[in-house]
């Protein structure tokens, strides 16, 4: 009988000190997770192109070799006898429209070439 009594002290004890430990399982939050905002995509380039609207660029080039968008990017491919460039856009911010933030240009033979002296070569 003195067995009985201990085991019931103790599991006493163990409910008394258990309740004290709170919730096993964690609630929920009232606020739903919200997705990070949109990087901004900001150019680290420097030459004449960058910032340039598809606009304004569709009346430096006229049309395009290559209109290519994949996700929120966006590149145009203008090419001539002696240099073939690519212009990369992107929104600066959410709402905004796009921008040229990344350009490319090579020779026809795939050798590196100047942007702003490719770009004279390409112009209307």
């Amino acid at each position: 009988m003195a067995d009985n009594r201990r085991l019931a002290a103790i599991a006493g004890l163990a409910l008394t000190l258990g309740a004290c430990a709170g919730p096993a399982i964690p609630h929920p939050s009232a606020r739903a997770p919200t997705a990070p905002p949109p990087t901004a995509v900001r150019p680290v380039q420097n030459n004449a192109l960058i910032g340039s609207s598809v606009d304004a660029v569709g009346r430096m080039f006229g049309k395009p070799r290559l209109d290519i968008t994949e996700g929120a990017g966006r590149k145009l491919q203008f090419a001539g006898s002696r240099c073939i460039l690519d212009i990369y856009f992107y929104a600066p911010r959410a709402g905004a429209g796009p921008v040229a933030t990344h350009v490319d240009a090579r020779t026809p033979d795939g050798r590196n070439a100047e942007v702003n002296s490719c770009a004279e070569a390409l112009r209307r």
